[in-house]
Protein backbone atom coordinates (compact mmCIF):
# COMPACT_ATOMS: atom_id res chain seq x y z
CA UNK A 1 0.00 0.00 0.00
CA UNK A 2 1.32 3.43 -0.95
CA UNK A 3 2.16 5.96 1.74
CA UNK A 4 -0.95 7.83 2.81
CA UNK A 5 -1.10 11.58 2.25
CA UNK A 6 -1.67 14.01 5.11
CA UNK A 7 -5.15 14.67 3.71
CA UNK A 8 -6.01 10.94 3.71
CA UNK A 9 -4.74 10.56 7.27
CA UNK A 10 -6.73 13.58 8.44
CA UNK A 11 -9.85 12.19 6.78
CA UNK A 12 -9.42 8.91 8.68
CA UNK A 13 -8.72 10.84 11.90
CA UNK A 14 -11.86 12.97 11.58
CA UNK A 15 -14.01 9.96 10.70
CA UNK A 16 -12.84 8.10 13.81
CA UNK A 17 -13.27 11.21 15.94
CA UNK A 18 -16.95 11.42 14.95
CA UNK A 19 -17.39 7.91 16.39
CA UNK A 20 -15.43 8.59 19.59
CA UNK A 21 -16.65 12.14 20.39
CA UNK A 22 -20.16 11.13 21.60
CA UNK A 23 -18.47 9.33 24.53
CA UNK A 24 -17.21 12.70 25.76
CA UNK A 25 -19.72 12.99 28.57
CA UNK A 26 -19.91 12.93 32.35
CA UNK A 27 -16.52 12.05 33.84
CA UNK A 28 -15.13 11.21 30.38
CA UNK A 29 -13.41 14.27 28.92
CA UNK A 30 -10.43 14.98 26.65
CA UNK A 31 -6.95 15.88 27.80
CA UNK A 32 -6.04 16.79 24.23
CA UNK A 33 -8.32 17.90 21.41
CA UNK A 34 -6.18 19.29 18.60
CA UNK A 35 -5.80 18.57 14.89
CA UNK A 36 -4.30 15.09 14.69
CA UNK A 37 -4.67 14.13 18.36
CA UNK A 38 -7.78 13.52 20.42
CA UNK A 39 -8.18 11.49 23.57
CA UNK A 40 -10.73 10.73 26.24
CA UNK A 41 -9.94 10.08 29.87
CA UNK A 42 -12.14 8.93 32.72
CA UNK A 43 -11.70 11.47 35.51
CA UNK A 44 -12.69 9.38 38.48
CA UNK A 45 -10.63 7.59 41.13
CA UNK A 46 -10.56 3.89 40.33
CA UNK A 47 -8.62 0.72 40.94
CA UNK A 48 -7.39 -0.41 37.52
CA UNK A 49 -5.40 -3.65 37.26
CA UNK A 50 -4.48 -3.50 40.93
CA UNK A 51 -3.31 0.14 40.89
CA UNK A 52 -5.17 3.17 42.16
CA UNK A 53 -5.60 5.96 39.59
CA UNK A 54 -7.18 9.41 39.84
CA UNK A 55 -7.85 9.29 36.09
CA UNK A 56 -7.14 6.87 33.27
CA UNK A 57 -7.33 6.64 29.51
CA UNK A 58 -10.37 5.39 27.64
CA UNK A 59 -9.43 6.02 24.00
CA UNK A 60 -7.02 8.09 21.90
CA UNK A 61 -6.77 8.84 18.21
CA UNK A 62 -3.36 9.97 17.02
CA UNK A 63 -2.15 10.82 13.53
CA UNK A 64 1.03 8.85 12.81
CA UNK A 65 3.27 8.95 9.74
CA UNK A 66 1.40 6.31 7.71
CA UNK A 67 -1.63 5.36 9.79
CA UNK A 68 -4.00 6.70 12.40
CA UNK A 69 -3.46 5.11 15.78
CA UNK A 70 -6.70 4.14 17.50
CA UNK A 71 -5.65 3.44 21.09
CA UNK A 72 -8.49 1.54 22.71
CA UNK A 73 -7.74 1.00 26.39
CA UNK A 74 -10.67 -1.31 27.29
CA UNK A 75 -8.95 -4.07 25.31
CA UNK A 76 -5.90 -3.56 27.56
CA UNK A 77 -7.63 -3.04 30.91
CA UNK A 78 -10.24 -5.80 30.48
CA UNK A 79 -8.93 -8.21 27.82
CA UNK A 80 -10.95 -11.31 28.82
CA UNK A 81 -14.22 -9.38 28.81
CA UNK A 82 -13.64 -7.09 25.83
CA UNK A 83 -11.42 -8.92 23.30
CA UNK A 84 -13.92 -11.70 22.44
CA UNK A 85 -16.52 -9.01 21.64
CA UNK A 86 -14.30 -7.16 19.15
CA UNK A 87 -14.80 -8.15 15.51
CA UNK A 88 -12.07 -10.20 13.82
CA UNK A 89 -12.03 -7.54 11.09
CA UNK A 90 -11.00 -4.87 13.61
CA UNK A 91 -8.68 -7.18 15.56
CA UNK A 92 -6.53 -7.72 12.46
CA UNK A 93 -5.53 -4.03 12.80
CA UNK A 94 -4.35 -4.50 16.42
CA UNK A 95 -0.60 -3.96 16.73
CA UNK A 96 0.48 -4.38 20.33
CA UNK A 97 -1.73 -4.36 23.41
CA UNK A 98 -4.16 -1.54 22.64
CA UNK A 99 -3.21 0.20 19.37
CA UNK A 100 -5.07 -0.39 16.16
CA UNK A 101 -3.32 0.87 13.01
CA UNK A 102 -6.05 2.29 10.79
CA UNK A 103 -4.96 2.94 7.19
CA UNK A 104 -8.37 3.14 5.54
CA UNK A 105 -11.96 3.22 6.63
CA UNK A 106 -14.90 1.50 5.05
CA UNK A 107 -18.46 0.86 6.21
CA UNK A 108 -17.56 -2.47 7.86
CA UNK A 109 -14.59 -1.08 9.79
CA UNK A 110 -16.61 1.93 10.95
CA UNK A 111 -19.36 -0.40 12.15
CA UNK A 112 -16.72 -2.45 14.01
CA UNK A 113 -15.20 0.64 15.67
CA UNK A 114 -18.68 1.80 16.75
CA UNK A 115 -19.39 -1.63 18.21
CA UNK A 116 -16.02 -1.69 20.01
CA UNK A 117 -16.68 1.73 21.54
CA UNK A 118 -20.06 0.55 22.78
CA UNK A 119 -18.53 -2.62 24.30
CA UNK A 120 -15.64 -0.70 25.87
CA UNK A 121 -17.84 1.97 27.39
CA UNK A 122 -20.23 -0.69 28.74
CA UNK A 123 -17.28 -2.50 30.37
CA UNK A 124 -15.96 0.73 31.93
CA UNK A 125 -19.48 1.42 33.20
CA UNK A 126 -19.76 -2.11 34.63
CA UNK A 127 -16.41 -1.56 36.37
CA UNK A 128 -17.75 1.70 37.84
CA UNK A 129 -15.10 3.71 36.01
CA UNK A 130 -17.46 6.01 34.09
Amino acid sequence: MAKLTQEQLLEIFHTLKTIVKPYEKGVVTPHIDIEGKYDLWAHRPALVQGRQHNEFSFVSIILQSNYVGFYFMPIYTNPPEVTPLISPNLLKHLKGKSCFHIKKVDAELLKDVKAAMKVGYAQYKKNGWV
